[in-house]
Formats: C-alpha cells, sequence, structure tokens
C-alpha cells in the first residue's frame, strides 16, 4: 500500500480500496497516526422490545439515560413498534447493564434478544473425582451468560457454551479458579481458520495498531488479536479468500518490509499439561518419600534394633521422647506443605456445598495428625502419661494417595493414546510447486503443513504423507489408508481421485490440489469429532453421579459410627482387653478404625469408571473406521435389536453397472453402439454414464478386433431429456430413442413379446432395462444393476447370529427391492417410501419396544437417522447424512456396522465390570477397615495400608478401561472352497 501525505492526497492501490465507502467525509482521509486500540475493537448491536412507550417524550427519555452510561455509540428507539437498537462496544459495556439502566428509567423490557453464542474449551486441573466435576458444572451454569457447561473428568476437560454478550472465556475461567480449579483456555469462539504469527520489527503500540489495522483491512480476514509483550498476533481468516502465507505476506508489505512474521505453532496444550501433572505428582510423591521414610524407619524399624531403640526411647522432658518429637518433625512438612493440595481440595469443595476425596483424605490425615500432637503436648505437660501417635500414619497415608494418583495419570495418560496417534499422522512439512500463469513448474518450496492454502499444488513422492485433503491432477500411484479409514490394501489413485491428508504414498508420484486444509481436512474433522465424542457423557455415568452426591457424607458418618462403635464398647468393657494392640489404648484403637475407614473409601474408582472406558473405545473406534460421536450413541448401540438398511449406496455399491446388452433387430452392435453412445453423451444420469462407459469399452474391442480405428461417431441432434423416463435425439438421419417402456409406449414405440419378457426377466434379478429404438423400432436392449456389496450377506448373517433383525427400506421399487433383499438375506422389505416414511417406519418399530439403529448415506436418509435410535451414516455419503448420524462408517463397509455394536457391547460390559469392581471394592473394604474381621482373625486395615487400598481401586480401573485398547473387530468371510459363508470372531 503506498500513502502520499506531502500534498494532501492518498492513494491506495492495495485491497483496501474495496472496503473504502465510496462517498467519504473528507476529514476521513488522510490518517497519519495509528488510532488507539480500543477504538479499533468491532462494535456489536443489541435489540430490545421496550414496553410503556407512550410518546415522543419516552423516546428522549430512554435515549438521554442511555447516551450517559460510558460505551453506548448510538440509540435508536421506535414510538410505534417500542424496539430499540443499541450499539455499544463490548469491552466497556455489555447488554445486561444496558437493560438493567432502561429498566431503572421505568419502562420494563419485554424481550432481551441477540444473543450471541460462544463456545470455548478449557484443560481443568486438579479434579480428583465425579464430586469435582459435578460441582465445576454446577458453579459454571450458576455463572451469568453461561448457557451450558459440560465437564469431562477422564479427559480433565470443560465445554462450555456463553453468550458473549454477557460473559467471556476470561471471566469463565475466573469462575473456574475460583471455585477451587485451575484452568487454561484451549479454543475459544472460531478456531476453524486461525493462523499464530511471531512478529519481528514490532517495539511499540503504534507498531502493533499499524499491523492490527492492515490486517484487519485485509481481504478474508475476520479478526485479529495483537499481543505486545509476546509479540504474537493471531489472525481468524476464512480460507476461501485467504491464507496464512497471504497473511504473512501481508504482514511483510506493511511499511515496506519493515515488519516480519512467521508462523507460530503453539505447543500441544494435552501432551504439555500430561506431562507436568505426572511430573507434579512424581515430585510429591518423592518429596513426601524424603520425609515418610526416615519416618517409617523411625516408627518400626530402629525400635525393634536394641541400640537404636534405647536412643528412640530416651525422654527429653518428662515423657516426651526423641523418637516422639523426631516423628512430629518429619510429618509435619508431609502434613501441611505436601499435603496442602488436599486442604485447598476440601475448602473448595466445602465451599460448594460439595464433598470429594479430599474431604475424606484431609479428615482422615487431620485425625490422626492432630490426635499425634495432643500426644505430644501431653508427653511434654505429664512425666507419667502414656500415648501412641500417629504421625507415621498420616505421612504414610499421604505418600501413597500421591503413588496412586501418580499411577493413575500415568495411566490415564495411555487412553488418550489413540487420539494422540491420529493426530500425529499429518506430516509437519510439505513440497509445494509454484506454478506460472500457463500452469507450468516455476519452482519447488518446503514448507510448513500449516501454511497451505486452497488450491495449492502439492507433490508428493513415494514414502511421503499427503499433507491435506486434495484431488490427483497428475501422476498415479497406490496409497495406503489403512491409517484414516482402517482399509488393509492400498488404493490405486489417479487424475481426478481424491486424497486424505496422514495417508501414505507408496510408489508413484502425485501431484495434488489441495481441497480442503487445516481444520477442514478430514483428519482434523476426526479428531474433532473423537474429542467431543470423549466430551461427552453417557447415560450409564448417571450412575456414579447418584452415588457421588452421597458418598461422601455417608462414609464420613460411616466413620463416625466406627469411632463410637469401638470406643463405646472399649469404655464400657464389652470386648476384652487383649483385644487392644500393646502400645494403644481404646481411645486409639477406635480412632484407628475410624481414619481407616475414611481414607479406605475411593469415590475416584467410580468416578472413573465410565469416561475413561468412553474415551479408549471411542478412541479404538477411530482407529478401525469407526467414529462414534459420544457416550450416548455407544451406550444406545449395545441396546440395538434391529437395524434398518437404506438400499442404494448402502446394501448396493451405489454405482450402476452395465450387466447385459441384447439384440433385437438386424442392427449391428457396432452401429448400435455408436448410436447409443451419440444418444447419451449429454446425460447426466447414473444409467447413462454407466453405459457410456459399457458402450465405449465395447466400441474399442470391436475395433482392436477388426484393426482399424477410423470410426467417427456422430453428435445427436434436438436432444431432449424426458425426466423419469429416458432421452432423444437425431443421429445422423435418425430417430433415436434411449430410456424404459414408458417412453417407448410414449412415442408408439411397440414393445414386442420378446422384448417383454427380457424386461420381466431382468426386472426379477433387480436390474434395471434401458431400451433402444431407432426410426420406431427396438433395436436393442441393456439392463444395468447396481451391484450389492460383497460383504453384505455376511453382515446379514452375521447380525442375526448377535439377535439383531435387519430390514430394508428403500424408495425403489418392490421388484428390485425384494430382489436385493433376497441376494443379501433380508427377509423384511419396506419399498417405494418417501424420505418421511422411512422415518415413520422406524418409529413403528420403536412403538413395539425394539431399539432401532438406521444405516445410511443420501440426504433422503437424514431423517431416518435423526429418527433412529442410533444413526450410522456410510463415509462416503452425504455431509447431511453424516452429520445426522449418531456413527460415522469411514470406509463405507457394512463390516463396519458390526464393529460398531460389538464395541458398543465391548465397551459397556467393561463399564458395569469397573462398577462392580469400583462399588465391590467399597462394599468390602470399607466393612474391613471398620474392622469386622478383627474379632475374629485379628485382621485390621491400618490407615496407611487403607491409603494404599483407595489408591490401587483407582488405578485398577483406569487399567481395566485400557483393556478395550486389545479389542479385534469382528470379521464376517466367505469361503469360497465350500461356498458357505462363516463368522469369525476374534476378540
Amino acid at each position: 500500500m503506498n500513502i502520499n501525505v506531502g500534498d494532501n492526497k492518498m492513494e491506495l492501490n492495495g485491497r483496501d480500496d474495496l472496503k473504502r465507502p465510496l462517498l467519504e467525509p473528507s476529514d476521513s482521509v488522510c490518517v497519519t497516526i495509528p488510532e488507539p486500540v480500543d477504538k479499533l475493537e468491532k462494535k456489536r448491536t443489541v435489540m430490545f422490545k421496550i414496553g410503556n412507550i407512550k410518546c415522543a417524550s419516552c423516546v428522549t427519555s430512554i435515549e438521554s439515560v442511555l447516551g450517559e452510561i460510558n460505551g453506548v455509540e448510538s440509540v435508536s428507539v421506535s414510538p410505534i413498534h417500542g424496539y430499540a437498537a443499541i450499539e455499544y462496544v463490548p469491552k466497556l459495556v455489555n447488554p445486561k447493564i444496558i437493560k438493567e439502566t432502561i429498566e431503572d428509567a421505568g419502562f420494563p423490557v419485554k424481550e432481551f434478544s441477540e444473543q450471541q453464542i460462544a463456545v470455548c474449551r478449557l484443560r481443568i486441573k486438579g479434579m480428583a473425582c465425579t464430586s469435582c466435576s459435578e460441582s465445576l458444572e454446577r458453579a459454571l451454569k450458576f455463572l451469568d451468560g453461561v448457557k451450558k457447561a459440560v465437564v469431562g473428568l477422564a479427559l480433565e476437560e470443560a465445554k462450555v457454551h456463553f453468550d458473549t454478550n454477557v460473559t467471556d472465556s476470561d471471566r469463565i475461567i475466573e469462575a473456574i479458579e475460583d471455585a477451587g480449579f485451575g484452568a487454561d483456555l484451549i479454543s475459544s469462539g472460531n478456531e476453524a481458520n486461525k493462523v499464530h504469527l511471531k512478529l519481528e520489527g514490532v517495539s511499540s503500540v503504534e507498531d502493533m495498531n499499524t499491523i492490527k489495522s492492515y490486517l484487519e483491512s485485509a481481504i478474508g480476514v475476520n479478526h485479529v488479536e495483537m499481543d505486545l509483550e509476546e509479540k504474537m498476533a493471531t489472525v481468524n481468516y476464512d480460507p476461501d479468500f485467504t491464507g496464512p502465507r497471504s497473511i504473512i505476506e501481508a504482514v511483510q508489505e506493511v511499511a515496506h518490509g519493515s515488519y516480519k512474521a512467521s508462523l507460530y505453532i503453539p505447543p500441544r496444550q494435552r501432551e504439555t499439561e500430561q506431562h507436568h501433572e505426572i511430573n507434579n505428582y512424581r515430585n510429591q510423591f518423592l518429596l513426601s518419600c524424603l520425609f515418610s521414610v526416615p519416618l517409617f524407619i523411625f516408627s518400626m524399624v530402629l525400635p525393634m534394633l536394641p541400640p537404636f531403640g534405647d536412643w528412640l526411647v530416651y525422654k527429653i522432658y518428662n515423657m516426651f521422647t526423641v523418637g516422639l518429637l523426631l516423628r512430629w518433625v518429619l510429618c509435619t512438612p508431609v502434613q501441611f506443605i505436601v499435603g496442602r493440595r488436599f486442604y485447598k481440595g476440601s475448602y473448595h469443595a466445602l465451599r460448594l456445598k460439595s464433598a470429594n476425596m479430599d474431604v475424606l483424605v484431609a479428615m482422615g490425615t487431620n485425625a490422626a495428625y492432630f490426635y499425634s500432637v495432643y500426644v505430644a503436648i501431653k508427653s511434654l505437660s505429664s512425666d507419667t502419661f502414656k500415648g501412641q501417635d500417629f504421625f507415621e500414619t498420616s505421612a504414610m497415608l499421604i505418600s501413597f494417595i500421591l503413588l496412586g494418583k501418580y499411577l493413575e495419570v500415568l495411566a490415564k495418560g495411555k487412553t488418550s493414546d489413540a487420539l494422540a496417534k491420529l493426530t500425529d499422522l499429518a506430516p509437519d512439512s510439505a513440497c509445494l510447486l509454484i506454478l506460472d500463469d500457463d500452469g507450468n513448474v516455476v519452482s519447488e518450496v518446503a514448507i510448513s503443513t500449516q501454511l497451505i492454502q486452497r488450491n495449492d499444488v502439492i507433490k508428493i513422492i513415494p514414502g511421503e504423507k499427503v499433507p491435506v485433503d486434495g484431488i490427483v491432477t497428475d501422476g498415479q500411484s497406490y496409497v495406503n489408508e489403512s491409517m484414516i479409514t482402517g482399509e488393509a490394501q492400498p488404493i490405486a489413485k489417479k487424475p481426478g481421485d481424491k486424497v486424505i491428508g496422514g495417508t501414505m504414498n507408496e510408489n508413484g508420484c502425485l501431484l495434488v490440489k489441495a481441497t480442503h486444509v487445516g481444520s477442514e481436512t478430514a483428519l482434523s474433522q476426526i479428531v474433532q469429532l473423537v474429542e467431543a465424542a470423549q466430551l461427552a457423557r453417557a447415560p450409564i455415568q448417571k450412575i456414579a453421579d447418584r452415588i457421588s452426591r452421597f458418598f461422601v457424607p455417608a462414609i464420613v458418618l460411616t466413620a463416625f459410627i466406627t469411632w463410637l462403635g469401638w470406643l463405646i464398647p472399649g469404655v464400657i468393657g464389652i470386648y476384652p482387653k487383649h483385644w487392644i494392640p500393646k502400645g494403644m489404648d481404646k481411645f486409639e484403637l477406635a480412632l484407628q478404625f475410624g481414619i481407616s475407614v475414611l481414607v479406605v473409601a475411593c469415590p475416584c474408582a467410580l468416578g472413573l469408571a465410565t469416561p475413561t472406558a468412553v474415551m479408549v473405545a471411542t478412541g479404538k473406534g477411530a482407529s478401525l473406521g469407526v467414529l462414534i460421536k459420544g457416550g450416548n450413541a455407544l451406550e444406545k448401540a449395545h441396546k440395538v435389536k434391529a437395524i434398518v438398511f437404506d438400499k442404494t449406496g448402502t446394501l448396493t455399491v451405489g454405482k450402476p453397472e452395465v450387466v447385459n446388452v441384447m439384440l433385437f433387430s438386424s442392427v449391428s452392435m457396432e452401429d448400435f453402439c455408436d448410436v447409443a453412445i451419440a444418444a447419451e453423451a449429454n446425460s447426466q444420469h447414473p444409467i447413462a454414464k454407466a453405459f457410456l462407459e459399457h458402450a465405449r469399452k465395447l466400441r474399442q474391442k470391436i475395433e482392436s478386433n477388426r484393426q482399424s480405428n477410423n470410426q467417427h461417431v456422430t453428435e445427436a441432434k434436438d436432444f431432449e431429456v424426458h425426466p423419469g423416463t429416458g432421452v432423444s435425439g437425431k443421429v445422423g438421419d435418425k430417430m433415436v430413442l434411449v430410456g424404459n417402456k414408458r417412453l417407448m409406449q410414449t412415442y408408439n414405440v411397440t414393445v414386442g413379446p420378446e422384448i417383454e419378457g427380457y424386461i420381466s426377466e431382468h426386472e426379477q434379478q433387480a436390474r434395471t432395462c434401458v431400451l433402444v429404438s431407432i426410426d420406431g423400432k427396438i433395436a436393442g436392449a441393456f439392463a444395468v444393476t447396481d451391484p450389492v456389496k460383497p460383504e453384505a450377506n455376511n453382515v446379514i448373517l452375521y447380525l442375526r447370529s448377535m439377535g439383531i433383525s435387519s430390514i430394508m427400506v428403500t424408495g425403489d421399487n418392490w421388484a428390485t427391492a425384494t430382489a436385493i433383499a433376497k441376494e443379501v438375506g433380508i427377509e423384511k422389505v419396506i419399498a417405494e417410501t418417501d424420505p418421511i416414511g422411512k422415518a415413520d417406519r422406524i418409529k413403528d418399530l420403536q412403538m413395539r419396544g425394539l431399539t432401532v439403529a438406521m444405516v445410511g448415506d443420501g440426504i433422503n436418509d437424514s431423517p431416518a437417522l435423526v429418527a433412529a435410535d442410533v444413526g450410522m451414516a456410510i463415509g462416503a455419503g452425504t455431509d447431511v447424512a453424516i452429520e445426522a448420524a449418531d456413527i460415522v462408517l469411514i470406509k463405507s463397509n457394512l463390516e463396519d456396522v458390526v464393529t460398531a455394536i460389538d464395541l458398543s457391547r465391548k465397551t459397556i460390559s467393561r463399564i458395569w465390570l469397573n462398577y462392580v469392581w469400583a462399588l465391590g471394592y467399597n462394599i468390602l473394604g470399607v466393612p474391613v477397615a471398620a474392622g469386622i474381621l478383627y474379632p475374629f482373625t485379628g485382621v485390621r486395615l491400618p490407615p496407611w495400608l487403607a491409603g494404599a487400598c483407595m489408591a490401587a481401586s483407582s488405578l485398577s480401573v483406569v487399567c481395566s478401561s485400557l483393556l478395550l485398547q486389545s479389542y479385534r473387530k469382528s470379521w464376517v468371510f466367505q469361503d469360497t472352497k465350500i461356498g458357505h459363508s462363516h463368522c469369525f470372531k476374534t476378540t
């Protein structure tokens, strides 16, 4: 951009001209000083419906009170309709304040419209169990402007839908921190097309404002955020008009190249946070061991060795010994420095009227520690007092819990391995071809994959990964798509074929034109879908949520009753004195049982039972080519008892092919092909395309046999399409009709018995017959079929063995539908049905108490996919169908229907097993900790051992969920040697 202000003229020959108004005030032409940042903020408009507006003075009153608000730019009030349009600066004021100001002026606001809902994803730190996630959800929902909040315990993320007019992501983070948890913003608003730039040559606010104003005026740039401290720019853009490379070039154009910009790739927060959490727990555990191990030695080992035992019982003052002092000194840092996390967690949980694992641990360790302090003080003040301290119990309890949490976060990190592998599929760099105006290659440049823009041409050599989705423009090769679709065999690619980002080019060089980049690629969409699925809460999770509401209070009450249950009988003398261990009294024995009950109970195991299994299952499903949209779909799929299949493109390949050609006149096959090719050449119908492909191959075969290639096919004149029946036109001097029997009848062409027999024979085999008439006489016909997918029959058999009935619903005629159903083994058929009718048939099945799945691929299937309990969309289908579905089968293979249902059954079984283990552990562990076995066996559970058991229970549930990673899909195959279908299953 060139700006000349020396003679009060400004010449703009850049892209800014497109955004300048035609009639511009003279005082706004010359701008030499960048505007302050606040003035560059975009304004918004909110609409209100205001009551009690009776005259013009009411309008004046409203406008005057609103005009006094800092941030309100303009006010327009209609006295007739009572609507007010207020333009405001969001940084200075929000619609809530505006609404309250109007109401304070005496005018009721009847409607408060213009909610701008945004979504942000946040990484949550410090959650321990279901109670934590529930209390955080409640805190977020109480925040003004938050419409919906979902907190995932296993994923450690929150997804919040909020009204940008009322709140923002910063306030949401403040609310999370106020609730006692840490939060980092992962994404906010539209993250679909955003680029982060590192700036050089920037030293002041003026520099930042200059770059910002220039970028905001660029075509395709939607929003710009600047960070002077980090010298960063974040730009949201429209990929249809610009891209990262163009934005970098635009920055370098400002001030004749004074500024430089480079792509900045933020570190992966998920991995960074996981490493930080693992290291944090490890360091805390090692720090606690630094004190706990010597404390254990002083308490349990050295007293049994004569020289050291005598030294430890040496009395410093009254009954206060050296050993007691050492235990007190070593325990205190563990209790208050290492164990500080439990105090903080307890405080925030109780403040939100909730209770979690931190409350149990804090109560247990405090009881042990402060009773021990009482023993120490009493020993100092008395020369006859004898008491047993529990300093080692408190310290070792905290150490074992931290060890368990450390092992748990290590295991939880593995639950998202499948997602991490998907993310790593895309290569870091690509070879960009620079083309001249004629499309010739000028040079090759290695660039970051994130700098690829739509319509770029990328060169991919053998052994390289495809960086983005695109179309092959030149070259032939085989591409291994197993990492995306699960298809084992490499797929042949030629010009015009689509390729998927993240797949591997096997043996040929390909030139690919980029069609989908950034977050629009199939790989990114899969990752986003799996992330959303892992955050979604399965209905079965409600079991843990219900239990968690009363679990901790019940355990606290049980611990108190346990303490009283041992203390009172001991005081009264109900149980014999030899039950009391040496060195303890009745109170101390009762206290140990009470503490053990507090710390052995584990709400964490219950909370992790469902989300960890869902995380592993959805990730595993994605690696097998089955995308499951959350725990709800996963849970419903295991209940399916009936599956409704669409025909075209689902049970069949969806691509018609010619299977038979028959002549009914003296016309030669060569002439027949020539005439039919000429007539069908301009038709776009799938059947016409299938016949053209077949006829041209047949024509080439005839020419090669004659060893001549001098025939010329005449183009049809007066070409006309007859919707639903066929086409007509003149080829040379001959009138040609190509279509069905109705077209022939329309033109009074006789269809003889022989032809009727041909039509009837093929219709019974699910084939469509197309007749060709030349000058009023039928010269021949060809039969077209949409072949059944090779795996369809075996899949239907396998589903039957799983106790699932199959039904076919199609808009095709009854003869074709019945023939297809017979071929694949489906007994129930519903034909000649429109899209709404398909949904109605599904509702009829649901009325009978069946859980119904629908498998389809087209727009006409979307109502049925939504109506079904579980909608499964074929991956090669339309975007509408995929959007409406609960499960997406990426590689369009019907075997994945079996995989989806089988995986869901395995997952739900695993969740129930997790619940049985978690509940069983608590049901058995709490009575043992309370001392139910002690009177009979003398076995009791010391508090430190109870803490170790609690940590082990959470770890065992996570490891149980991880076993789903060993899932192997069910295979359905055809034994060609003996001609029978078999179902074989590996698990």
